[in-house]
C-alpha cells in the first residue's frame, strides 16, 4: 500500500481499490448520501455497494483518485489502516419498530463513539439488537447485545463466517450505561489477552467461558456473580 493509497483496500484485480464509509448505526442523512453520490460520480466510481455492516463500500477506484476521494469524504471516510472495530450494527428499536424493547440506535452509537481510533489483535464486529428477534445478528457477532423489557442482554465470541459460533452469554438485564461499560472492559481484555490476529471467537474457543468469568465478569459490580452463568 502507498501513501496515495493509504486506507483503502486492494481490490480482487490486484489493481483497484475500494474505500468503505462510515456511518455509525446505519443511520445517514441526506446530506451524507448527497456527498457519497457526488464523489461516486466525480471519480466514476463502478460499484458504490451497501455491506452487511450497514455501511456503503465504493469499490474499483483507481489508485490515483483514493486519497482524494477519502479527503473529499470527510468524516464519511473510515481507513481501514488495522484491525479495528469494522462496524456497530443497530436496527431500528425504539425509533421505529413496533417489535422494540430498548434504544439500539442511541446505544449502538454511544458504542461507536468510544471505539474510535481503537485497534486489536483482529477486526470486531458488534451487533445491536433492539429485541429478542434479534436484526442485528448480535448471536453472531464478535460483541452481541439483545434487548429485553429489563434490559440489556450482552453476549461475546460470536462468529459468522466459515466456523460459525454463537457468542458466550456474559450478562442480562444491564442498563444501557453498564453495557457500554461491559463493552469496553470485554474489547480491553481481549486486547490484553488474545493473539495476533485471533478473533474472538477463537479466543474464547481458546481461553473458556470460565477464564473469562473469574478473570473479568465477576470483578464487575453490576453482574451478580449468581448470574454469570
Amino acid at each position: 500500500m502507498t501513501d496515495s493509497t493509504k486506507g483503502a483496500i486492494l481490490q480482487r484485480d490486484g489493481r483497484t481499490w475500494a474505500v468503505t464509509t462510515r456511518i455509525p448505526a446505519g443511520i445517514v442523512t441526506p446530506e451524507q448520501l448527497e456527498t457519497i453520490a457526488k464523489v461516486g460520480r466525480k471519480y466514476r466510481v463502478p460499484i458504490l455497494k451497501i455491506t452487511s455492516g450497514q455501511r456503503i463500500v465504493l469499490a474499483g477506484l483507481e489508485p490515483e483518485h483514493v486519497q482524494k476521494l477519502i479527503n473529499e469524504l470527510g468524516p464519511l471516510a473510515k481507513p481501514e489502516t488495522a484491525p479495528c472495530v469494522k462496524f456497530v450494527q443497530a436496527c431500528l428499536g425504539t425509533d421505529m419498530c413496533k417489535y422494540g424493547k430498548q434504544d439500539s440506535i442511541g446505544l449502538a452509537r454511544a458504542i461507536d463513539d468510544k471505539f474510535k481510533n481503537e485497534t486489536f489483535p483482529a477486526k470486531i464486529k458488534i451487533g445491536v439488537s433492539g429485541c429478542p428477534r434479534c436484526c442485528s445478528e448480535s448471536h453472531t457477532r464478535d460483541i452481541g447485545i439483545v434487548a429485553t423489557p429489563k434490559g440489556w442482554t450482552i453476549f461475546f465470541g460470536g462468529n459468522a463466517g466459515t466456523r460459525p459460533r454463537f457468542g458466550d452469554l456474559v450478562a442480562r438485564d444491564l442498563t444501557s450505561h453498564e453495557v457500554v461499560d461491559c463493552t469496553q472492559r470485554l474489547a480491553e481484555y481481549y486486547r490484553s489477552h488474545a493473539n495476533p490476529h485471533e478473533r474472538t471467537a477463537r479466543f474464547m474457543e481458546r481461553i473458556g467461558i470460565d477464564t473469562l468469568k473469574s478473570e473479568l465478569l465477576t470483578l464487575l459490580p453490576y453482574i451478580p456473580v449468581e448470574k454469570v452463568k
